[in-house]
């Protein structure tokens, strides 16, 4: 009998503290998350690559302090002091390019200071590769307590494909999971990318995510490291 041929289902991206896939690579994170009311001085800098569940942590913890997330682009021009009134997560701080922008943090952070309210912001890199040029706002970010997500390990690499596959309604045979791990570039982001290209490769040729497909997909891909 022939494999059925793949449906053009919706994609459920689960960022709730149960779809959170638990390793040792981000386990002092999450707890560190989890116990976000010892935080020193209510703030806590939260790094790693692309895709290795910086926004996914920052939804948990939004839904457990009731607060909101933003991005740190988009500061610049907003009412700072409505922010500060709630718990707070900024992500993409490493990404701020704009003098302004810096401006609207620092002031951010020191009212949320104020009033004792935590604060959680993101980025890809350490602290202090960020692109920062305000000295008191860069000397009170690099004196905040930090916590790193690590890239996956084998562990963590297959949980993460099952979800995402799961995500997209997609049952895959351990024998194709097991296939990627072993050749694809071992990073959050790649894993996100062969599982997007699967499924688009799968509904437009009509055929089965098997083996044989993720052979003909990966092989479009940069040689891993590269």
């Amino acid at each position: 009998m022939s494999a059925p041929l793949p449906l053009d289902h919706p994609r459920k991206e689960g960022l709730s503290r149960d779809d959170f896939v638990v390793a040792p690579g981000n386990a002092v994170a999450l707890a560190m998350i989890e116990g976000w009311r010892a935080w020193p001085d209510g703030k806590l800098v939260l790094t790693g690559p692309s895709g290795s569940g910086k926004t996914h942590l920052a939804h948990v913890w939004a839904g457990m302090t009731g607060g909101r997330i933003v991005s740190a682009r988009d500061l610049s021009g907003a009412d700072i002091p409505a922010l500060a009134a709630a718990p707070l997560a900024v992500e993409d701080v490493d990404r701020i390019a704009a003098r302004e922008t810096e401006d609207a943090l620092f002031h951010l952070h020191n009212l949320m200071r104020a009033e004792r309210l935590p604060l959680l912001l993101t980025g890809a890199r350490v602290v202090a590769a960020w692109p920062l040029t305000l000295p008191d706002l860069r000397s009170r970010l690099q004196g905040a307590q930090s916590a790193v997500l690590e890239s996956p390990d084998d562990t963590l690499l297959v949980a993460l494909l099952v979800k995402l596959f799961a995500e997209r309604q997609l049952q895959v045979a351990p024998q194709v999971i097991d296939y990627l791990v072993k050749r694809m570039d071992r990073s959050f982001s790649a894993a996100r990318k062969v599982v997007a290209d699967l499924d688009a490769a799968s509904l437009a040729e009509r055929r089965a995510i098997t083996v044989r497909l993720a052979a003909e997909v990966l092989d479009k891909f940069p040689a891993p490291g590269s």
